[in-house]
């Protein structure tokens, strides 16, 4: 007698905790942090001191990219950051589809934006029913335990 095949049904989805959430945040700033300050090294090396004025601003901006090329290049690619692969969390579409090009581009600005301003995005986790990041919300994306 052979027993029913076991249907391939996926478990229910559970939105990771406000503290994996945090941890994993603090895991993205020791990434930042390294990232920031090899590019920050290379960026010295080319064009010198870079603590005032217009050199300043063009460390900035190039920093911001090289950082959005990294996230882009994770969420684009398998959903995943080297911290989120850590804690065991991935970024998908609400269909459970990776993140296009434009869409990880898009949540890379917006989530900028909510930095800039406090970081009220993030918070926006704390009353958000799906503990969903405002960008996350607002382009129709979650953070999911994988």
């Amino acid at each position: 007698m052979s027993l029913p095949k076991q249907s391939a049904i996926p478990p229910k989805e559970h939105a990771p905790s406000l503290l994996k959430l945090c941890a994993c945040m603090v895991y993205e700033l020791l990434t930042i942090i390294a990232l920031s300050i090899v590019f920050a090294g290379i960026f010295y090396g080319v064009f010198g001191d870079a603590t005032e004025g217009m050199k300043r601003l063009l460390q900035q901006m190039f920093l911001w990219t090289i950082l959005g090329a990294y996230y882009l290049w994770c969420w684009a690619r398998s959903g995943q950051t080297l911290a989120m692969q850590a804690w065991h969390l991935k970024v998908v579409t609400q269909n459970n589809a990776p993140l296009s090009k434009q869409t990880a581009l898009m949540r890379y600005v917006l989530a900028s934006l909510s930095l800039v301003l406090f970081g009220l995005g993030f918070l926006w986790a704390v009353v958000d029913k799906n503990r969903l990041f405002l960008h996350d919300r607002l382009l129709k994306c979650k953070v999911v335990i994988t």
